[in-house]
């Protein structure tokens, strides 16, 4: 038979729930918080569009009006969703940013039983982020847009 592997994480391990402030450094009134639920190879694409020169980590005090961004880059196993969600849970109000083709459906491993179908099954997404995988350029647009967002509400 079929049996899932669950994975017992910290109640709230620190390498999951950091939290950086950013301001790009081609608008610098647009400040966010980047929290990033690092699952797969995603990640390094992801951190790979942070650290391209845009994105300038500033101080938590200059973000606290902004936005919080939760970053869910890489395959989502049904063994993950549980932390997945308490991450999520951990941060309310961050808007979800689905990172790439696994986070949004699974990707090249969509019909791998343990694999889930796209983070959105478990949690409202507020943006996806394409790709496989998604260009650097693509993540930037999303964290506008969010921000736009999150300065609107």
């Amino acid at each position: 038979g079929l049996r899932l592997l669950r994975v017992n994480m910290p109640e709230h391990p620190a390498r999951l729930t950091q939290v950086t402030c950013y301001t790009l450094a081609s608008d610098p009134t647009i400040c966010v918080k980047i929290l990033n639920a690092s699952l797969a190879c995603c990640t390094l694409e992801l951190q790979s569009a942070i650290s391209n020169g845009e994105f300038v980590e500033s101080d938590d005090e200059s973000c606290d009006s902004q936005v919080t961004v939760l970053v869910v880059a890489g395959t989502v196993t049904d063994a993950l969703v549980p932390s997945v969600m308490q991450l999520i849970q951990a941060h309310p109000g961050a808007k979800v940013m689905s990172f790439g083709a696994c986070a949004t459906s699974g990707g090249p491993y969509w019909d791998s039983p343990p694999v889930s179908k796209g983070i959105d099954q478990f949690v409202d997404v507020h943006t996806y982020v394409a790709g496989c995988p998604p260009r650097p350029e693509a993540f930037i647009q999303a964290v506008r847009e969010l921000a736009q967002i999150g300065t609107q509400a």
